[in-house]
């Protein structure tokens, strides 16, 4: 019973990082690979980029 709780928590997580991210511009563009990384971070630190930090890696 619990691992079938801690996976739709860590799906919950990452639609919503999904979410997160795309409302902030993290998969505009995703032609090289800091882009990418900056993406995959934006989504699953999402609580960070709502508390204003900026994970866009140049």
């Amino acid at each position: 019973m619990r691992s079938g709780f801690s996976s739709i928590v860590g799906l919950v997580w990452i639609v919503v990082g999904l979410i997160v991210a795309s409302g902030h511009g993290y998969f505009a563009h995703l032609a090289a690979v800091m882009p990418i990384l900056s993406a995959i971070l934006a989504v699953l630190l999402w609580p960070l980029i709502l508390l204003g930090v900026n994970l866009h890696i140049r």
